[in-house]
């Protein structure tokens, strides 16, 4: 469990919970999940003598729960957020750095490296609390960002105007808006993988057999299509609890409370991009297989055309050799010496003239191929 102070541009670690609240700033409590789970009591011993209010046994659980999808929650005393991460396991997008020798052995080792575990945020009037996965970067990803923008403040080296978060609620927008940004690297991965797919279907040459890898890729992408949908109706509904606020204070809380809708708008529209990505690969793929399945039945009808060609060709030439094969004393040429040679020729007009008669119908049009 790590625990910041953070007032105006100070941002300080603090080694264990304050005994009281500071009287300025807010508090910031991140922990794993396992260290929240046996830390508990002593956070919860810390809210109520903060005055804050203890978090509610619910959402306890529904803090140390691994498989809760994204949603938002809400009490008169704090705000609850679980916010599903997007994040591709590390390695993973160098599986297919050369995206001309990919293999399906990389698209499977692909699949296996997409992770969406959930962050849960308890958003106080002073007070953030979140509970991160045991592999979760984003806790000391922002411990290490607040404090070179807290030193850059300091030395005024901070050339772009950032600034430090002016209360809870800012900066579990942050985070939240950091865990959509870092699905570009996931993005970037599928879009490989089934760029990939989609030349092994639509290869003339190709024999597609392994199709549990494009099914495997299709229902990732659902799964990533359910997570940011439940990501948008929880920041929705944040959004809506959030002009439900009421308008106190002075012309600084309603400046801080319009850059909160900001902020969130911005969260909402960077979800809407993944969940649009998302869809146009699913409609990528699904136009690949009927691509493919377009091509193979194409590819279908130049065989059976050409089969049907060379039989219709043949079929006369059959008749001729069955003719003269029947065994009759007084068929016509049978005894003559240029006989054989009167067939072959007859045959060869007939080959020739059907092969042209087909010719002219396109029927055995290499062009086609």
């Amino acid at each position: 469990m790590r625990i910041f102070h953070i007032h105006g541009e100070r941002f300080t670690e603090l080694p264990h919970l304050p005994e009281a609240l500071p009287d300025e700033g807010f508090i910031w409590v991140g922990s794993s999940r396992r260290v929240f789970e046996l830390s508990v009591p002593k956070l919860q011993q810390a809210l109520q003598r903060w005055g804050a209010g203890t978090l509610v046994d619910l959402h306890v659980s529904d803090l140390l729960n691994n498989q809760l999808p994204s949603q938002f929650d809400y009490t008169s005393w704090y705000d609850l957020l679980v916010f599903r991460r997007l994040a591709a396991s590390p390695g993973s997008a160098d599986l297919f750095v050369d995206e001309h020798h990919g293999t399906l052995a990389g698209a499977r080792r692909a699949l296996a490296a997409i992770d969406t575990s959930p962050v849960g945020f308890a958003v106080f009037d002073r007070i953030l609390i979140t509970v991160h996965p045991a592999d979760c970067a984003v806790r000391d990803h922002f411990a290490q960002r607040l404090s070179a923008l807290a030193q850059g403040a300091g030395t005024g080296t901070d050339a772009r105007g950032a600034r430090l978060p002016s209360n809870p609620a800012d900066l579990m927008l942050r985070m939240a808006n950091h865990m959509v940004d870092s699905y570009l690297d996931l993005r970037r991965l599928l879009t490989r993988q089934l760029g990939y797919l989609q030349q092994l279907l639509l290869d003339p040459h190709s024999r597609f057999t392994d199709w549990q890898v494009l099914l495997d890729s299709r229902n990732s992408l659902h799964l990533l299509e359910d997570t940011c949908e439940d990501q948008r109706s929880a920041v929705q509904e944040w959004i809506d609890a959030l002009d439900d606020w009421p308008d106190e204070g002075g012309a600084a809380a309603r400046r801080e409370r319009e850059l909160l809708r900001v902020r969130s708008r911005d969260v909402l529209e960077h979800i809407e991009r993944v969940l649009s990505h998302v869809r146009r690969l699913e409609h990528s793929a699904e136009t690949a297989v009927q691509l493919h399945f377009s091509a193979l039945g194409h590819r279908t009808n130049d065989i059976m055309r050409t089969l049907t060609v060379l039989t219709a060709v043949f079929m006369p030439l059959n008749l001729i050799t069955g003719f003269f094969g029947m065994n009759f004393e007084g068929l016509p040429l049978i005894h003559s010496a240029t006989g054989v040679w009167f067939a072959a020729g007859m045959m060869a007009v007939v080959a020739l003239a059907l092969g042209a008669f087909f010719w002219r119908r396109r029927y055995i049009d290499t062009s086609r191929r």
